[in-house]
């Protein structure tokens, strides 16, 4: 898209400096009629980073970048337009600051790229290059950090610098993220990544494409699980930070004199922290990761051990064994291990804990945590929950504080020599008895063996004392083996339920109801309807009570509660318990005080609550939640039913999906299926699902496509009317797109809170979403990044039904599409996963 015109009329612009070799060091306010023209740098006051335009290797493109002032070796560190470069042939480019505050850079009149922020300007605004090698722009008079306009630290690319955040800001859905260089000469982004994942018990990951390729560990109080050799050193402090407005790692150096960065290397897939030697003017390599073999990403596969001293480095955690035992032999440890005794949930003197000590915690993508708990407390909670596998302190320090529980199958594991932490796995009590009897042989064995060393090193001490005739006046030897566990094991005995969540009984979800009081009613789709509850603690739930013409069997009933029950995200409802007597099945959900999104945003009236930054932060918290699904859960999940009536809105009305009874699951690499039973909400399906019944992680990024304009918009997909126009919402809004008229298409109620570049790049990712073809549209992990970030965007393709809408009798003899639920609250019958 064109940017407005208005770009090219600058009143504020970036003070010339014309050589380095001028000793021009710093700026502190801009001047009109100037700017930073190609072979003009900006130097840090302290002159320690310039900013200008340069050539990598013997590329010919050119780049707008900060580098290092005083190092002879060019150590680029921030790259402005690295998706956009600048030919050298052609005329030289500009970067200039408008009026509004925005950094542009330009070559012949086309804008390359620019900056953009979300705070008011208050004139005079100044560029300025700090000595940290940041680059900001903020109102003159503004020295603190917090109210700058605009900072290149919140835009990292290929490296962290001491005092930058890597991570995410939670009010904003700004992800910090590192991406590599795709080589030397190409400062593009490459597919490797480092990036931190907003789990429950948040944890960071190094990604090749969409595939996790290390994993730190999460923050347990003294450095992250997996990286104990992250410990207090000489050079620099560290710190890592998880409150309700923030998750990031950062570090700062103890001396001035120090020069370290961080970078990532594609080429390697490894990221690196260098220090600057000045005596022998080079970089010399002060750690990197991952280290070793049992750094890669679930080597050892679930409930596997990677000891990096045995051979083979895989092992089965003691009371597994390896579930394809032809497979494990050749050296695939992909699938993992199984229990040698399957658990069962009746009966909580059949269970208890092992304590594994040493380790790397397993992945944290389905975890919860307290941070107020106790451990006692905490295996409590564990030990009544079937779907809990295992827990530990969430922070080590001292005695060990704060709750951490894993819910499904404990994922990458790995053993250390020296650190690591305790972790309590869920096990059979004859498991945990076999266990503690090998132990005892063990122990008995060393003991005796000890004994034996012992009493002969004693008889050879006689013999030696008396052959030289010195009286033995010494000490008796008592040789007793000590009482003691096995060595990293520890057992308990508990009882559990036969579901995977708490079972509550038909009266008490009759006395929260009141007796399913009209008055208490919420809602109704195909499922049946939805009542509002009240537990006697004084709990709020929303109860689902499914009818008998839903078609869900028990069977498909307990795979939904077991799916959801995994589920664990801030932007997935949380499924409290259920319920079964008879015919009668019902789910009960947290409440959600504030309904569903649809309520709002078709809503004359309350669609007014609803100002930019509230719907701009709806929006990004759909994309995490769905971005979890499809990538961060155990298993990927495709929704296949996501729409604005399966929105909830919580108190502070952030978006929570829920109604998970159309939801696919597949395993491993998996991403897409078909089926001959097409289920979904007629606008929000995908063509390719609605023609040919083929659904993927794709037509899931289809509907949240359709979601996001109808959250700009305040108009529905589906019935959408404007006069002369026969196309839907998503059609009338790729034709304004093509003709330039896309603002036309913001909600009136918005028009005075939005941040108009906001706003325009939402629509844009919106149709980027509905392509037509399920290859043109992006993963939700690259939505997210769009949303969170200012890179450079693809135009749009045309969009899934543009031509015509579907005709509903236009149904294929192998495929036979259902649509229910004219109200949008849509649930199915369950196909068995």
């Amino acid at each position: 898209m064109a940017f407005p015109s208005s770009l090219t009329i600058l009143s504020y612009v970036l003070i010339p400096f014309l050589q380095t070799s001028m000793g021009i060091d710093s700026i502190s306010i801009l001047h009109s009629n100037s700017s930073l023209s190609d072979g003009m740098t900006l130097v840090s006051k302290g002159r320690t980073f310039e900013l200008g335009f340069f050539t990598p290797g013997n590329s010919k493109k050119r780049y707008l970048g900060i580098w290092y002032k005083n190092i002879p070796i060019q150590t680029v560190v921030w790259v402005a337009n690295r998706i956009n470069p600048i030919n050298i042939d052609s005329s030289a480019a500009t970067l200039t600051l408008n009026t509004t505050g925005t950094l542009v850079l330009t070559q012949n009149d086309t804008v390359v790229w620019s900056s953009t922020f979300q705070k008011q300007v208050q004139n005079p605004v100044v560029a300025e290059l700090l000595d940290s090698g940041n680059l900001v722009v903020r109102d003159e008079k503004e020295a603190n950090p917090e109210g700058y306009l605009w900072q290149s630290f919140d835009y990292p690319t290929d490296t962290v610098l001491p005092e930058m955040k890597l991570g995410c800001d939670l009010r904003s859905g700004l992800n910090r993220r590192l991406t590599a260089w795709k080589s030397p000469e190409d400062p593009s982004p490459g597919d490797f990544s480092f990036t931190v994942a907003l789990n429950n018990y948040p944890d960071f990951y190094m990604m090749k494409g969409d595939s996790k390729f290390f994993r730190t560990g999460p923050w347990n109080g003294m450095g992250f699980s997996g990286s104990p050799e992250l410990k207090p050193n000489p050079l620099f402090n560290y710190k890592f930070v998880y409150n309700k407005n923030e998750v990031y790692y950062s570090y700062s150096l103890k001396n001035d004199s120090i020069v370290s960065r961080l970078v990532m290397n594609q080429t390697t897939h490894a990221r690196y922290r260098y220090v600057w030697t000045e005596t022998d003017q080079t970089w010399r390599l002060y750690s990197s990761m991952p280290q070793d073999y049992c750094d890669t990403y679930g080597l050892c596969g679930p409930y596997g051990n990677c000891i990096l001293s045995d051979s083979p480095v895989c092992q089965c955690l003691e009371g597994f064994k390896p579930k394809s035992p032809q497979k494990w032999n050749l050296m695939d440890w992909s699938e993992g291990c199984v229990r040698n005794v399957e658990l069962k949930c009746e009966d909580r003197s059949k269970v208890g804990f092992a304590k594994l000590s040493g380790l790397k915690v397993p992945d944290t993508t389905h975890t919860w945590v307290d941070e107020t708990m106790g451990l006692e407390e905490c295996r409590k909670k564990c030990l009544n929950n079937c779907s809990c596998m295992a827990y530990a302190n969430s922070d080590v320090r001292g005695q060990g504080s704060g709750c951490a529980m894993w819910f499904g199958d404990l994922v990458d594991i790995r053993q250390f020599s020296v650190g690591g932490q305790d972790l309590y796995v869920r096990m059979d009590a004859s498991e945990l008895a076999s266990q503690n009897g090998s132990r005892m042989k063990l122990i008995v064995a060393v003991a005796t063996t000890v004994a034996v060393v012992l009493l002969m090193v004693f008889l050879f001490g006689c013999y030696y004392l008396k052959k030289v005739g010195r009286k033995m006046t010494g000490k008796s030897f008592s040789i007793l083996p000590e009482k003691s566990n096995k060595r990293g094991y520890q057992s308990d005995e508990g009882q559990e339920e036969d579901m995977d969540l708490p079972l509550l009984q038909m009266s008490t979800i009759i006395m929260a109801t009141e007796n399913f009081s009209m008055k208490k009613k919420i809602g109704e789709g195909g499922f049946g309807p939805v009542y509002k509850g009240r537990l006697e603690s004084g709990q709020k739930i929303a109860v689902k009570r499914l009818s008998v013409s839903s078609g869900q069997g028990i069977t498909e009933f307990k795979n939904e509660v077991k799916l959801i029950a995994k589920l664990q995200h801030r932007n997935l409802v949380k499924l409290l318990g259920c319920c079964i007597e008879g015919q009668e099945k019902m789910l009960i959900y947290e409440y959600m005080s504030n309904g569903s999104l649809d309520s709002f945003i078709f809503d004359n009236g309350k669609r007014k609550v609803l100002d930019w930054s509230k719907r701009f932060n709806i929006i990004n918290g759909i994309a995490r939640g769905l971005l979890y699904l499809h990538q961060d859960s155990r298993l990927r999940i495709i929704h296949r039913d996501l729409k604005a009536s399966n929105i909830l809105l919580d108190d502070e009305l952030n978006p929570k999906i829920s109604d998970f009874g159309m939801a696919r699951t597949f395993g491993g690499d998996q991403i897409e299926g078909n089926t001959t039973r097409v289920v979904g909400t007629y606008g929000y399906m995908s063509p390719e699902y609605a023609a040919d019944g083929l659904f993927s992680i794709k037509s899931d990024v289809f509907s949240f496509g359709v979601l996001l304009l109808e959250i700009i918009t305040g108009k529905r997909n589906r019935g959408f009317y404007h006069a002369d126009i026969t196309h839907n919402l998503v059609g009338h809004a790729w034709i304004q797109w093509k003709e330039g008229r896309v603002l036309e298409l913001i909600d009136k109620n918005i028009e005075n809170s939005c941040n108009e570049s906001e706003v325009l790049r939402c629509i844009h990712i919106g149709l980027l979403c509905v392509q037509h073809n399920p290859e043109d549209r992006p993963t939700m992990s690259s939505v997210v990044v769009m949303l969170g970030s200012k890179i450079e965007m693809a135009e749009p393709k045309q969009p899934g039904f543009y031509v015509k809408k579907l005709s509903l009798e236009a149904n294929s003899s192998s495929t036979q599409i259902e649509f229910r639920s004219a109200n949008e609250m849509t649930i199915s019958q369950l196909e068995a996963r």
